[in-house]
């Protein structure tokens, strides 16, 4: 079986790794009739095309940060941040393998049969966040009135935030596109709550919050995704549960698939289970990519988007009034 892991020791760029990884896998692919692993090809194809043709990367931040003006004259009191990045190869390689083996782990649990190959190789192609922006709000304590809420109130902002973005976005040329997603919060407007995944009303796991939104861009050809959250929901997803503290027990939860789907019952979920726990293991102090150096997993300078991904931007506002009630 062909891994990531494989190509990450010989001192390669990171897009001359992803050429020769989705290059074997598709060899391989092709000469065993695995069309999950071929799905999985094209998905790495995607991203060595955006890290060779990012030219319109500037064009697209530009538009985004129209939105960013919007906010600052219709939100000055509050702080926020817009961040741009374009997804990690590890990150990716992640999501790939983890959405299949959660997938059909749960298809399994439901039914007692293992899901069509279509199906499957669907789960590769519903990953839109290749390129991915993020909206994080704050509100300063001083804008706050006795007694009231501050998650609350920010709150309350993110989902004004959601109902001005699709239609602002249209404008610059961006298409909204319908999420599938059933259960929304009754504070976003009819007319977008197709568009939303509303994590914010549903938790995902380790109480990850948030409002995602995906976007076709038709002047680059090419899908983003925007999520929208507080300063307290940003920090439970890159330094709390969500991030760091649920790695046991995304370890748990693979074991307990692996004890339900028994060695050679599945070759799709061997294949992903496989290469997604070669990825936990990894130790990044021990690889050689260019432009990548760590000290452990946690002390890394990452100079190529291999693990931590690739800024696009951030545009930063720090709130106009730090005296005033709003």
């Amino acid at each position: 079986m062909i891994t990531l892991n494989d190509y990450l020791y010989s001192g390669d760029t990171v897009v001359k790794i992803l050429h020769c990884y989705s290059r074997d896998l598709k060899a391989e692919a092709i000469r065993t009739n695995n069309g999950v692993d071929l799905a999985h090809s094209n998905c790495l194809i995607q991203m060595i095309e955006l890290l060779e043709h990012n030219e319109f990367l500037t064009l697209q931040s530009q538009k985004i940060r129209e939105f960013y003006k919007f906010m600052t004259e219709e939100y000055p009191f509050l702080a926020f941040t817009f961040k741009g990045r374009i997804k990690s190869l590890i990150r990716l390689e992640e999501k790939i393998n983890g959405n299949i083996s959660e997938y059909i782990y749960e298809y399994y649990k439901r039914t007692g049969k293992y899901p069509p190959e279509s199906e499957i190789k669907e789960q590769i192609r519903r990953i839109r966040d290749l390129i991915a922006y993020r909206i994080v709000i704050s509100l300063p304590k001083c804008h706050l009135g006795s007694g009231e809420n501050r998650e609350e109130r920010e709150i309350g902002y993110i989902y004004e935030i959601a109902n001005s973005l699709p239609v602002f976005l249209e404008e610059q040329g961006f298409a909204p596109e319908i999420s599938g997603f059933e259960d929304q919060s009754e504070r976003i407007n009819p007319q977008y709550r197709e568009y939303y995944r509303d994590y914010i009303a549903n938790p995902k796991n380790f109480n990850y919050r948030s409002l995602h939104i995906a976007f076709f861009d038709n002047t680059s050809r090419s899908n983003i995704e925007v999520q929208i959250r507080t300063k307290l929901m940003d920090d439970n997803a890159e330094i709390g549960p969500a991030n760091h503290l649920g790695y046991e027990k995304r370890q748990e939860n693979d074991r307990a698939r692996r004890e339900a789907i028994p060695l050679g019952e599945n070759p799709f979920f061997d294949d992903a289970y496989e290469r997604g726990i070669k990825l936990q293991k990894l130790d990044l102090s021990e690889i050689d990519v260019n432009m990548f150096g760590a000290v452990n997993n946690a002390l890394i300078n990452d100079g190529c988007g291999l693990y931590r991904g690739r800024l696009i931007l951030p545009y930063e506002h720090l709130s106009r009034f730090q005296n005033d009630l709003v």
